[in-house]
């Protein structure tokens, strides 16, 4: 009698289990989905300046250590350093900062001769962006460094895919002072690149290196007191990045014969962060 109870409980715990299973799901079906990550900003030329968004969080503020108020907010604005094209595509690289204060890259893309913009990498709090090549229609190059409070650990942002995505690559496994003055890439796999230390290294402040791997190791080559040339370096470029006043704005042109005509532009003036 005992066992035939028992094996009746069980099979009713069974049976039970297998009901509440069911009905979670059921309710696991009539859920909506989990809301993925919202795409990067698309923006859209139509003329004028186009405007970056930035929203300043609290913790911007906390770490950059910003006086902002509700009544005096700190201005943020964007500066673009350098521009690199092949194709269509246009990449143009730099930074968004407060009066003093270096906040986040940036790293402005598009795919269609400059119509539409978007990014294709996120910010890196700290740090700024400066050079860029593209060695062909498949790879490219963008060094940057963190630079608050001063120029440090520098980097490279790779591309093997048209710069659809970049992955960051550290020149140095480990912490240092300085910054890349300088690179250029021969092909997808020769590169070299001139590092300056800073000056408070006035003996072998500049060291070359050289990769041939695409720049996911470097090896020193040489160490001096001046800069170095690199054996190769960028060819002049048909594309510039020009501050202009009456606009307020970073206007990317392209030579057209002895003219430079505007293909996009960026406004300066990117947000404000106050308290919130």
């Amino acid at each position: 009698m005992f066992r035939s109870t028992n094996g009746a409980k069980i099979r009713s715990g069974a049976a039970s289990a297998a009901l509440l299973l069911a009905c979670a799901a059921a309710l696991a079906q009539e859920q909506p989905p989990a809301p993925s990550a919202a795409p990067p900003p698309v923006l859209e030329n139509l003329g004028k300046p186009m405007a970056v968004p930035f929203r300043c969080t609290e913790d911007d503020i906390q770490w950059a250590g910003l006086t902002c108020s509700e009544n005096d907010p700190c201005a943020v604005y964007l500066e673009i350093a350098a521009v690199g094209t092949t194709g269509d595509r246009i990449f143009a690289v730099g930074n968004l900062h407060a009066a003093a204060m270096t906040l986040y890259s940036v790293l402005l893309a598009s795919d269609n001769a400059g119509r539409t913009w978007s990014e294709p990498h996120e910010r890196i709090r700290g740090a700024g962006l400066d050079r860029v090549q593209l060695a062909d229609a498949e790879n490219g190059w963008i060094s940057g460094e963190v630079v608050s409070p001063l120029p440090q650990d520098p980097f490279l942002l790779i591309t093997s895919d048209a710069g659809k995505s970049w992955r960051r690559q550290p020149l140095f496994g480990e912490s240092r002072m300085g910054s890349i003055q300088q690179f250029f890439f021969r092909d997808k796999s020769n590169g070299s690149l001139i590092f300056d230390r800073g000056r408070g290294n006035e003996t072998g402040r500049y060291q070359l290196y050289e990769s041939q791997d695409g720049g996911a190791s470097w090896n020193i080559k040489e160490e001096s007191d001046k800069p170095p040339l690199l054996k190769r370096g960028p060819e002049p470029s048909d594309w510039r990045v020009r501050a202009d006043a009456a606009t307020q704005a970073f206007q990317i042109e392209r030579r057209s014969g002895e003219r430079w005509t505007r293909v996009a532009a960026f406004a300066v003036k990117a947000g404000e962060c106050r308290p919130q």
